[in-house]
């Protein structure tokens, strides 16, 4: 993926099943968008869906990225994996729905808010999915 004319562009590789690197990436993204001076209440949305991709990718798929793209008119937040996919995206988007293994849920995690609560937090939201192959969420925050 070419940086599509962002002044900012960065990847970090998540790695499936990591928790103890979980939240990781999403605290550096939060660290550089304070840096670059963005509004404390837009970074506070941006660090929420980023931290739930994050943990998403961790939990339910085999490996992925989350990538954060800045340009001059939003911040957008893309996070793409390698499966196994959602095989049903709009039961999935439901609050408390979950799909989480009970290792993740013995560590606190996995209650069915994630994809709640990054639509709720992004200006606009995107999903795409497909059953063995992967999926792939897109955040935009407008500046």
């Amino acid at each position: 993926m070419a940086n599509d004319g962002a002044t900012m562009y960065k990847k970090y590789s998540i790695e499936p099943a990591n928790f103890l690197l979980a939240g990781e990436a999403a605290e550096q993204i939060k660290k550089i968008l304070k840096q670059l001076g963005i509004d404390n209440a837009l970074v506070r949305k941006v660090a929420i869906a980023s931290y739930e991709a994050e943990m998403n990718l961790v939990i339910h798929s085999c490996g992925g990225r989350l990538i954060l793209k800045v340009s001059p008119d939003e911040i957008a937040i893309i996070a793409e994996d390698d499966g196994p996919g959602i095989k049903d995206i709009e039961l999935a988007m439901k609050e408390g729905y979950s799909t989480a293994p009970d290792t993740a849920r013995e560590m606190g995690f996995g209650a069915g808010m994630g994809l709640s609560n990054m639509k709720r937090c992004c200006d606009r939201f995107f999903i795409q999915s497909e059953e063995g192959r992967g999926t792939r969420v897109e955040m935009s925050f407008v500046l």
